[in-house]
């Protein structure tokens, strides 16, 4: 048997390498408490203000608060947008025990709907439990009375006001103010491209049309904020700092509502539109279309039910007719007069023979005029007063369509008037290039013709021959129409008290129309002064007996196109087909305060001094009152029969011809 090999043990060298992997191992540890106290250190004091703002932000939250939206006047003061309390019922889940037991019992007291239930639980799966859950929306007064006996019976479950928009006039404004509704996604996509959607945080609702659309900004105002400390369940626990938001502007309008009425009776039955204007300030006094609709529907959301009745109405309720377009007819013979007189194709002196109808060389078509057997001798005044369409057939033959449509742009006819509203039609004012580009063909002689007594393709608004109007009585000084009078700012004076200031706003006037020889706008203004002051001119019957010395012009629209040979009959005549009654006039005549142009569809009877004349009248004597206005009017033989006064005549005792 082989010896065992004994190993003798290296006890120095065991303890080396003990000792190595000691050290190795403190260094290790060593360095990791070096990271640690490094990452401590980095977190405590180099990083602190990052961490504690974070912090903060989990812990403090800051909640918009909405601004009041301004208020909307008229020029008197009188109120026409205001901001109403809506009282809706609200829950918070978590203060209500037997949540289920407790909605029953509310819901029968007050009447509410078993749908507006299952819609309130459906919202409680989803929000928090200390979050308030809308009920019942728009509770009457009746049911905020109920309530409010019966309040201590129901813990967790409260009344809830906020402000929304309300319109007293209803009907009588909407197509002026427009309106406030939800904001829609469309809104927020608008908002956010804007930068603005920070300022709408709060926001329910936004203009949607007219005044409260044009002016959203200024009448919304300034979002505030309520900074509040939270806990981790979003709780609130106390409030921080409350910065309140600034009140939006006060709006106070050129409309005169007296006025704004008078047009709605005046119309009452009829569709189409009313727009009277402050000639020296181009302030509209009132604009209304008929039919209108309840802007106060689309506040809380309009009903499909609703809004389809409005959409299907054959009278077009949800059409502004102010800004929208119509054959003009004779209502720009004064102007298309005062091109002939610029471009020196008539004189003042020049006569024409009107045996009832005119004929262009070679062709078999004859135009006629509204009287089958013709004016006899006609002059520029005459031509205007009779409303003599052959005057004008010849007229426009000399001018030719280019001079015609290039007086008429003067005047701003086919364009935007500028008013603060979006809403406005640019109608049109047809022209050679115009007729190329919208049906690539030809412009015809014909076509001129029928342009020279307001027919063919043009079509203005009533919001487009009031200004024309106002620029034609103003001798070629063009204004803008606006709404917009003054903004009235809320704030505080030095001791603190709540104040109010007025601020006006000026407009810019647009350059003039300036013509060669400045007595044409006389002759033309007192063609139609005569219009109406003359006896047996088409308007002087509605004008009969007032107390100031307007002026004005008639015209007939012809809707649907007649056969060389047929003659006209409303009675026969499909509705939609019947002729629109237009008419323009303006007072006092020396020195002119307001400008009405009037626009009535599909007339049963008569022309523009039958059914519109009457209304313009209504119009003018709302505004003037109880004011006499001396006239110069010349009433000795020969010229006019001097006025009696008399109380509103009745369209049906009017015999006029235009």
């Amino acid at each position: 048997m082989a010896p065992r090999r004994i190993v003798i043990r290296n006890h120095s060298a065991e303890a080396n390498l003990f000792a190595r992997r000691t050290f190795i191992a403190f260094v290790g540890v060593l360095l990791l408490l070096l990271i640690l106290f490094s990452n401590i250190y980095s977190l405590q004091v180099d990083s602190f203000e990052k961490y504690q703002t974070r912090s903060n932000s989990n812990r403090i939250k800051l909640l918009p608060v909405a601004p009041n939206r301004g208020l909307i006047y008229d020029r008197n003061g009188v109120i026409l947008a205001d901001n109403k309390p809506v009282y809706s019922l609200a829950v918070i889940p978590e203060e209500v025990d037997n949540l289920k037991a407790n909605i029953e019992k509310i819901s029968k007291l007050l009447d509410i709907s078993a749908d507006r239930q299952v819609k309130f639980f459906k919202a409680a799966k989803r929000k928090r439990r200390f979050k308030q859950i809308e009920l019942q929306p728009r509770l009457s007064e009746q049911q905020v009375a109920l309530f409010s006996v019966n309040q201590h019976k129901f813990p967790g479950i409260f009344v809830d006001a906020r402000l929304k928009r309300y319109y007293p006039f209803s009907e009588l404004t909407t197509h002026n103010l427009g309106y406030v509704a939800r904001i829609n996604r469309k809104d927020v996509k608008k908002l956010e491209q804007q930068g603005k959607s920070e300022n709408y945080a709060a926001t329910h609702g936004i203009g949607k049309l007219g005044i409260e659309k044009y002016y959203e900004e200024i009448l919304h105002g300034t979002i505030g904020h309520q900074e509040v400390e939270i806990n981790n369940q979003g709780r609130i626990i106390r409030t921080l700092n409350y910065t309140p938001p600034i009140q939006g502007k006060d709006l106070t309008l050129t409309l005169d509502i007296e006025l704004q009425m008078i047009a709605k009776r005046a119309l009452s039955g009829k569709r189409g539109a009313v727009v009277a204007m402050n000639p020296r300030t181009g302030g509209i006094l009132a604009m209304y279309s008929n039919p209108s609709y309840d802007g106060n529907l689309f506040v809380h959301g309009i009903s499909s039910k609703n809004y389809n009745k409005l959409l299907q109405s054959k009278d077009l309720p949800l059409i502004n007719r102010s800004v929208q377009g119509y054959p003009p007819a004779s209502t720009v013979k004064p102007f298309l007069a005062l091109t002939g007189l610029e471009e020196q194709v008539i004189t003042p002196s020049t006569k024409i023979w009107d045996p009832g109808w005119y004929q262009l060389e070679g062709l078999p078509n004859k135009y006629r005029d509204w009287k089958k057997w013709g004016h006899g001798w006609v002059d520029l005044t005459k031509a205007i007063e009779q409303s003599c369409n052959i005057y004008f057939f010849k007229l426009a033959f000399k001018l030719g369509i280019t001079k015609i449509s290039t007086m008429m742009e003067r005047f701003g006819f086919g364009d935007y008037t500028g008013i603060d509203i979006h809403e406005e039609s640019r109608a049109i004012m047809p022209s050679v290039a115009w007729k190329r580009e919208r049906y690539n063909q030809p412009w015809y002689t014909g076509e001129t013709l029928s342009v020279g007594i307001g027919q063919s393709y043009w079509t203005v608004t009533p919001l487009q021959l009031t200004q024309a109007l106002t620029t034609l009585v103003n001798h070629g000084v063009r204004k803008v129409p606006h709404f917009l009078k003054a903004t009235k700012k809320q704030g505080t004076d030095e001791d603190g008290n709540s104040q109010s200031t007025l601020e006006e706003v000026i407009y810019e006037e647009q350059a003039p129309l300036i013509l060669k020889q400045k007595k044409h706008w006389e002759l033309v203004l007192e063609a139609m002064h005569s219009t109406v002051q003359k006896f047996g001119a088409t308007a002087y019957t509605p004008f009969k007996g007032a107390k100031y010395d307007a002026s004005g012009k008639t015209g007939s629209a012809q809707v649907a196109r007649i056969k060389q040979d047929e003659k006209y009959d409303a009675k026969t005549t499909q509705e939609n087909k019947r002729d629109n009654a237009m008419f323009i006039a303006f007072a006092p005549f020396n020195n002119p305060e307001i400008v009405v142009a009037v626009a009535i569809e599909n007339v049963a009877k008569g022309g523009g001094g039958t059914n519109a004349g009457p209304v313009a009248r209504q119009i003018m004597d709302q505004y003037f009152g109880n004011r006499v206005i001396t006239s110069s009017i010349d009433n000795s033989p020969g010229k006019f029969k001097t006025k009696t006064p008399q109380q509103h005549i009745h369209p049906s005792h009017i015999q006029e011809s235009d």
